[in-house]
């Protein structure tokens, strides 16, 4: 990012909440709110007027959901990262959302240097996902069958089998660990390595499976039946 202030647009249905938001990220040095948003269709047009740096995206609103939002958003020339801020009450629901190209996502309960810190990572284009979170999802996806999630939820497809990708045998094993929700800091000390070459390991898989950030790698393993077929 430039030094240049980091240009926000906060998309929730809640008016009160959008309030919130921007009262407390007005506050911060180098955070600008541009706009605002009340559904998907909204945040689109607001979207491709205001060229914001980063979208803080609610997921359940009426219209447009942020599923659909999300996915149309990625899909565009626009360069915004996507930040979901949610209650997080159904895993396959934001599971769905990471997989329209999300870069990350955070508890509507967490505090506001938590907000401030996800929409700085996600303004310099990496991504924001909670270990503990990556397994709550990953075990939700693993566990449970297709049949068995509600009509009224987004389904999950089932993983396809895994692709041949040319990763080293470091590589695979720094995979097998990011769709752990292992970070770096604990890769590196476990393989007795320095930060900076799992950061370099990390860059160079996302590379080959051809996605944007870690989440996305971890979102690749589970589609592409990698984990199974590789544990």
């Amino acid at each position: 990012m430039s030094d240049q202030a980091i240009r926000i647009l906060l998309v929730d249905d809640q008016p009160m909440l959008r309030t919130g938001l921007a009262t407390i990220l007005s506050t911060e040095p180098g955070l600008e709110v541009v706009g605002e948003a009340s559904n998907g269709h909204e945040a689109l047009k607001q979207a491709r007027a205001l060229d914001p740096d980063v979208v803080c995206m609610d997921v359940q609103m009426p219209g447009m959901d942020g599923i659909e939002a999300t996915r149309a958003l990625a899909a565009s020339e626009l360069r915004a990262g996507i930040l979901i801020l949610t209650t997080f009450n159904r895993d396959d629901f934001l599971f769905e959302t990471l997989r329209a190209g999300a870069s990350g996502f955070l508890l509507k309960t967490a505090g506001p240097e938590e907000l401030i810190h996800a929409i700085n990572v996600v303004a310099s284009g990496d991504s924001l996902l909670a270990p503990e979170v990556t397994g709550r999802v990953l075990d939700r996806m693993f566990e449970q069958p297709v049949s068995e999630v509600p009509s009224e939820t987004p389904s999950v497809s089932e993983p396809q089998p895994s692709l041949q990708v040319d990763l080293t045998r470091r590589e695979d094993e720094i995979l097998k660990m990011l769709v752990r929700g292992k970070s770096n800091a604990v890769i590196a000390e476990e393989l007795f390595v320095g930060p900076a070459t799992v950061k370099t390991h990390v860059s160079n898989i996302l590379m080959k499976l051809e996605v944007k950030d870690r989440i996305h790698a971890v979102i690749w393993a589970y589609e592409h039946g990698y984990v199974k077929s590789q544990a």
